[in-house]
C-alpha cells in the first residue's frame, strides 16, 4: 500500500462526519495502488451491467471485490479507514458491501437515497453502516461524481419536522463531491446522496467498501460468495470483516462452535459429523 503523505487525524475526520455526514481523505491511495486496482478489475470488466435505473443501465458494477485481487483485501482493512470506522461502529463490525462502480457516458443520476435505508428503523438514528467511496478516476460534475446533502444524516423520516420533502428543494441542496483520483470520502449510512449523471464522453470509475454493525445483516453474503479455501488465505482482520467471528455472546456461531473453525482444513459441519452412522 502507498504510504499517506500527511498524518491522519481520525478524530478530526470523525468530527466532520458527525457534523456534516461525510469527510474527505485526500491522499487515500497513490498511483501504484490505483494501478493495482485497475489491474485487479481488468479480468472482470463488462461482467455485470445495471438491471434497473438504480443500479444504472449504463453503469458497470463488479461485486465481491475482496475476493478478486489482493489489493482489495488490503483496502478493506486499510488502517486509517478502520481507525475512523472504529469511532462509530461496535467492535466486530462487518464488511457489508465491496464493489466497483463505473458510470459510463449517458448514465442518468440516481434517485436520492441513503445506504443503510434497508435497515427499517425510524430516523433520526445513528447510522448502522458507513460507506467509503474512492475515486479511481477524477470525480467531476460532468462525469457523474457522487452528490451529497450535508447534514441530511441527522434528518428524520420523510415528512418529519425540519426535513424538506419536495425533490426540487433537496436537489438544490446537493453538493458535488469533486475529488481527484486517489482521494476518497467516508460517509454515514444515513446521509442522503446519489450517483450523478455522466454528461462527459468518458467513464467514471470508483470502488466502495461499506461496513455495518456486527449485529446487522450485510448486503453481500460473503459466506456463499467466497470459497472457504480462499478465505483461509486472507488476513485474520479480513476474515473477521467477512463474518468469521463471534459478536458476544454467541451471534454468528456455527452449531455452538466458533465460525473460524470452519476455515480449518478438513472441517466437517457439526450437523454432518454428529449424524448417526449406520
Amino acid at each position: 500500500m502507498d504510504k499517506p503523505t500527511a498524518q491522519f487525524d481520525a478524530d478530526a475526520h470523525a468530527a466532520r462526519i458527525r457534523e456534516q455526514g461525510f469527510t474527505v481523505i485526500e491522499d487515500f491511495i497513490g498511483p501504484a495502488v490505483l494501478q493495482a486496482v485497475r489491474d485487479g478489475l481488468a479480468p472482470y470488466r463488462d461482467s455485470h451491467h445495471g438491471r434497473n435505473d438504480f443500479e444504472g443501465f449504463r453503469t458497470e458494477r463488479i461485486y465481491t471485490l475482496v475476493a478478486r485481487a489482493k489489493v482489495f483485501q488490503d483496502l478493506v482493512e486499510e488502517p486509517r479507514v478502520l481507525g475512523l470506522i472504529d469511532r462509530f461502529l461496535q467492535p466486530g463490525y462487518l464488511l457489508t458491501a465491496c464493489q466497483s462502480i463505473q458510470i459510463n457516458p449517458g448514465e442518468t443520476a440516481q434517485d436520492l437515497h441513503s445506504d443503510d435505508s434497508f435497515y427499517r428503523l425510524p430516523r433520526p438514528r445513528p447510522a448502522i453502516s458507513y460507506t467509503l467511496i474512492a475515486a479511481v478516476d477524477d470525480f467531476t460534475r460532468a462525469n457523474g461524481c457522487t452528490e451529497v446533502i450535508p447534514g441530511s444524516h441527522l434528518w428524520g423520516n420523510p415528512g418529519a419536522e425540519g426535513r424538506p420533502n419536495d425533490m426540487a428543494t433537496m436537489e438544490s441542496m446537493l453538493v458535488p463531491m469533486e475529488i481527484p483520483a486517489g482521494a476518497c470520502f467516508v460517509m454515514a449510512g444515513t446521509l442522503l446522496h446519489r450517483g450523478g449523471g455522466n454528461r462527459s464522453d468518458k467513464p467514471r470509475l470508483a470502488f466502495t467498501n461499506q461496513y455495518c454493525e456486527p449485529w446487522a445483516r450485510p448486503q453481500e453474503n460473503f459466506f456463499l460468495a467466497i470459497p472457504r479455501e480462499e478465505v483461509r488465505e486472507m488476513s485474520p482482520r479480513v476474515q473477521t470483516l467477512l463474518g468469521y467471528d463471534i459478536w458476544p455472546a454467541f451471534m454468528g456461531m456455527v452449531t455452538a462452535s466458533h465460525p473460524a473453525k470452519a476455515l480449518e482444513p478438513g472441517w466437517v459441519p457439526p450437523v454432518v459429523a454428529q449424524r448417526p452412522r449406520g
